[in-house]
């Protein structure tokens, strides 16, 4: 591996990460992550000798390949490297860096693009299911130029649409894995649900806090991230996780009223640190958890007269569009993320373990 390795680095939606080729990378799982952790520069806080950010959404990849199945163009295996750890995970999936692996598959060779728009058809290996990736690609060539524009990512860019269906028990079986809309955990009314990302939903003011506070601030909180970690092992065996006490889920979230017009206001762990936003599939968790009558989001949420969602987050919103059936059930998900290639060409991993 002296020679380098060809890496495309990327933003997707509100995550940085380095996007391979699955066949540029080890077959073995375990040389696999040991040489992913050295690229990283992991464990270390500031993965000073690697090309990871020092903090959980930017030490992540994305790990891509043809896909042999019909109903798809790319299979894409989402892992994140943990920052002062030495643990790489694939327990869960990502919808940020999900935006990156369609202008990615196109610039990688993958598949072609067309005129105009190109529709990427993405195998998320995480969880089984399928996403389709809309990418704009005037005459064919991915641009990342556009007029959009997603709170936590500076400017405007090229707009990528992302459309998800049978998201639910992506990962434990079934939306509500315990069975219940509320399960009272450690004296916690908590909603377990997945919808594309297992979640502990629980109300902010239950650990009497307005759900307003910073992200250094609780943070900074071992009392509240120590009641959130014993909550969180006991929902992972409920949820048909198991033990997840090594695991990055479920995520811990956070809801109250919202404060800039939106749904529902969110401050989310993933799952020891405050996200600086949320994750796109715990956005769809919890926009779906707002429509379960008596849990905690349901209460504190202001539901909207349409399809679309925002979940407000402590760098603005995430926009989540729900379809609904006449019961008032989910049946599919979308939402609007944006992309930019950073950097292409090849990374030299630490020659140490």
């Amino acid at each position: 591996m002296s020679e380098g390795i060809a890496c495309l680095w990327m933003r997707g939606g509100t995550s940085k990460g380095a996007y391979f080729r699955a066949s540029d990378l080890p077959s073995s799982l375990e040389d696999r992550d040991a040489l992913l952790l050295r690229i990283m520069g992991s464990p270390d806080p500031r993965q000073i000798d690697g090309i990871g950010g020092a903090d959980p959404l930017c030490s992540k990849v994305a790990i891509l390949s043809p896909s042999a199945r019909t109903d798809a163009d790319v299979d894409y295996l989402f892992l994140q490297v943990f920052v002062d750890q030495p643990l790489v995970s694939g327990a869960q999936a990502c919808g940020n860096i999900l935006a990156g692996v369609g202008p990615a598959a196109i610039e990688m060779g993958i598949l072609p693009a067309h005129a105009g728009e190109t529709r990427v058809r993405i195998f998320m290996e995480n969880t089984g299911e399928v996403a389709v990736a809309t990418v704009q690609t005037p005459e064919g060539r991915v641009t990342y130029e556009g007029a959009a524009r997603i709170d936590g990512v500076p400017g405007h860019h090229a707009s990528i649409p992302l459309l998800f269906q049978n998201l639910a028990g992506s990962m434990c079986g079934a939306l509500l894995p315990s069975g219940n809309a509320v399960d009272v955990i450690e004296g916690v009314a908590c909603t377990l649900i997945d919808n594309g990302m297992p979640v502990v939903i629980m109300a902010a003011v239950d650990f009497d806090l307005t759900g307003q506070e910073s992200r250094e601030a609780l943070d900074n909180d071992a009392g509240l991230k120590a009641r959130l970690e014993a909550i969180r092992l006991i929902a992972g065996k409920k949820m048909n996780l198991g033990d997840v006490a090594e695991k990055s889920v479920p995520k811990m979230t956070l809801v109250s009223a919202p404060i800039q017009g939106g749904v529902i206001n969110t401050r989310s762990f993933i799952p020891h640190r405050c996200h600086a936003s949320i994750g796109v599939f715990a956005a769809v968790s919890v926009a779906t958890a707002a429509t379960l009558e008596g849990s905690p989001a349901a209460k504190c949420a202001e539901m909207p007269a349409g399809k679309s969602f925002a979940i407000e987050h402590p760098s603005g919103a995430a926009e989540v569009l729900l379809e609904r059936n006449p019961a008032g059930q989910v049946t599919g998900a979308g939402t609007l993320r944006t992309a930019r290639k950073l950097m292409q060409g090849q990374v030299f991993p630490a020659p140490y373990a």
